[in-house]
């Protein structure tokens, strides 16, 4: 899905964050658009505040944050050093919309992009969904996808 605005990610945070954005809305492209908000906000902290609204979303949606299903702490985690990363290499003052349309171009904007970094067998472990977890193939660089 294409960003058209600022206002646009604005707004899908805000629903995302008081727990009234619908739940197809909650895409791969909405997950990025929720942490980019984060990220770019000085005040807040990414990675400490987005697992625990992801949470909370998806109790709020009836989505049981299990050994298989709902919240992911290594996916979550992974993908926002990586938007970091990606986010950092773009010219300064980007607009976040440019910048998140950047990513979903990129291969950050499949949703398969961490198979890059771990097998499936890990990854899709109970212990990966719960606590972060070490890539098994390689290491956690963007240069491996772009």
């Amino acid at each position: 899905m294409p960003y058209i605005s600022d206002t646009e990610i604005e707004t899908l945070f805000g629903k995302f964050a008081d727990l009234t954005l619908p739940k197809p809305e909650w895409t791969h492209s909405a997950h990025f658009a929720a942490a980019a908000w984060l990220i770019t906000d000085p005040l807040r902290n990414a990675k400490r505040e987005m697992p625990d609204m992801i949470r909370a979303y998806n109790t709020a949606c009836g989505v049981p944050n299990s050994d298989t299903d709902g919240y992911h702490e290594t996916i979550t985690l992974a993908s926002i050093h990586l938007l970091g990363v990606f986010m950092d290499g773009l010219v300064p003052d980007t607009p976040l919309f440019e910048a998140l349309n950047a990513v979903m171009a990129s291969p950050l904007g499949r949703s398969n992009w961490p198979l890059t970094f771990w097998s499936e067998a890990v990854l899709f472990s109970p212990a990966a969904r719960h606590n972060w977890t070490e890539p098994d193939l390689r290491p956690l660089e963007i240069s491996a996808l772009i």
